[in-house]
């Protein structure tokens, strides 16, 4: 195997880990990280990619998004939220220690996820 090939593997490992994970605790999403083993495991082997496709949990995050249909509004609010808390700590960090530049950009980052997720990316919904 040639060395780029076992990064993408370990990488793909890595976000199938941690999506993993991100399923089952709300805290943690679970479709960036599937969505970076789908990318890794495409470039390393394609019995890996096939593997992938195949599973439950990325029928479950990913597949709606990766065909273009979008996501469920479900999926969105938990990502959403996610990111919110995640930054939130980071902003309330960087604000205490008067920190105010990276406050700024933060915060046009956060506002720029908020936008792209509720204009950018497609709701589906699965009963429709």
């Amino acid at each position: 195997m040639k060395i780029k090939q076992i990064f993408w593997i370990m990488l793909g490992l890595v976000g199938i880990g941690l999506g993993a994970v991100g399923a089952v605790l709300p805290l943690l999403p679970a479709f960036p990280f599937l969505l970076l083993a789908a990318f890794s495991f495409a470039k390393s082997s394609k019995k890996l990619n096939d593997w992938l496709v195949n599973t439950k949990l990325y029928k479950k995050n990913l597949e709606s998004y990766v065909q273009g249909k979008g996501m469920t509004r479900k999926t969105k609010i938990r990502v959403m939220i996610t990111v919110t808390i995640l930054m939130t700590i980071g902003f309330t960090i960087m604000f205490v220690k008067m920190i105010y530049i990276p406050c700024i950009i933060l915060g046009c980052v956060w506002l720029f996820h908020i936008l792209y997720f509720i204009f950018g990316v497609k709701t589906y919904d699965p009963q429709a």
